[in-house]
């Protein structure tokens, strides 16, 4: 049955294709004048023919003229021409169906009315030139429409062409203004840090190379995020993840911030976004707790709970130390923390915790990540 299904073109196809044959099949055979043996065989082939009439018309069309000369129906024809039209259009097949149409049309009609002929030519031109014109048009028109289908999609496809090429050169001119910008400035940066390591001495000097490793490293990561805006190549070194929170805390800590790491034993093995969004987000909280309480207490604690990763970073506020110099800031770091912890299926929640700051953030761990 499933078969006959896909073969019919679906449920409503086939249930459309049984009740037209049923329905004229009964019309065929309420006026067969041949004798009572007659009718069975009409009824099946009249059945047969218009219920496989869109894969077969032409055959389905002979079979229902032969029932017509046997003294069936006039409709069941109306309903072969009109199909053989509308699926195989102006063609050949077309012309002989037509032929064989007219001829079983007009062959019982020269028995029965040999003298009413413009009552015969007006009945062909009716029952049989009128679904003619009909199918051809459908036909047509189905034609028309697949091409401005086609048309259509041709378009949207040179649409997505055309924006996707404008994405290309938008990252590629945002790149070469990244570069023209901040890569120069944190280069200046670099070189100068890196001529008071070698000038200076004591614990100006100490600063000053953290200063350099810094500008040395954002430079670094500068550099893969303008290869993948200018070319759109995946980064070539794999993201950091939970096994890079530590150099995070000892950079903290080189820029004054009493960090403190906490983390399980062994570490979880958990997807790279989710790792990536852990990273992102101690980083993010680390240069939030330089920036606004320098010289704070930090704790930055990574645990698994049930089926959850979750990390916490806290500090307990800037006391009486004031920020030497108030730093630009975007505003979207905690937006693009929130962004990032999203798309990796977690949650995000900052606030105050009693004088200092904190930033709680819950990540979904599949059964794998919890076995590891």
């Amino acid at each position: 049955m499933a078969h006959i299904v896909r073969w019919a073109g679906g449920p409503r196809p086939l249930l459309f294709d049984l009740a037209v044959a049923g329905f004229f099949t009964w019309l065929a055979i309420t006026n067969v004048s041949a004798p009572v043996a007659w009718p069975p065989v009409v009824a099946a082939a009249v059945f047969g023919a218009l219920l496989v009439r869109r894969r077969f018309p032409l055959a389905a069309l002979v079979i229902v003229g032969a029932a017509l000369v046997a003294g069936a129906n006039l409709l069941p024809l109306v309903v072969a021409v009109y199909t053989l039209a509308s699926r195989r259009g102006p063609g050949r097949q077309t012309a002989a169906g037509g032929a064989v149409a007219l001829a079983a049309f007009l062959l019982p009609a020269g028995i029965r009315w040999s003298e009413d002929w413009p009552y015969v030519l007006l009945g062909a031109g009716v029952f049989l030139l009128v679904p003619l014109l009909a199918g051809l048009w459908w036909h047509q028109r189905a034609k028309l429409l697949a091409a401005l289908r086609e048309r259509a999609e041709q378009a949207e496809r040179e649409r997505d062409l055309l924006t996707e090429r404008a994405v290309v050169a938008e990252r590629r001119r945002i790149a070469g203004e990244m570069h023209d910008v901040v890569a120069h400035r944190v280069s200046v940066i670099a070189v100068q840090a890196g001529a008071l390591t070698v000038t200076c001495d004591g614990q100006a000097a100490a600063a000053a190379e953290v200063i350099r490793q810094n500008s040395t490293a954002a430079l670094t990561e500068l550099r893969e995020v303008l290869r993948v805006l200018r070319d759109g190549e995946a980064e070539v070194h794999p993201p950091s993840g939970l096994d890079g929170l530590g150099a995070l805390v000892d950079d903290a800590r080189a820029a004054g911030t009493r960090a403190e790491l906490s983390l399980p034993d062994p570490l979880p093995e958990v997807a790279i976004p989710v790792g990536r969004a852990a990273y992102r987000v101690v980083q993010e909280a680390l240069t939030n707790i330089g920036k606004h309480a320098p010289g704070a207490r930090a704790r930055v604690a990574v645990a698994v709970r049930g089926a959850e990763l979750t990390v916490e970073v806290a500090d307990d506020g800037p006391g009486d130390r004031a920020p030497a110099h108030e730093l630009p800031s975007s505003g979207f770091g905690l937006v693009g923390m929130r962004e990032r912890v999203g798309l990796a299926g977690g949650t995000v929640h900052t606030g105050r915790s009693g004088s200092g700051f904190l930033v709680r953030a819950v990540f979904p761990l599949t059964e794998d990540e919890e076995a590891g």
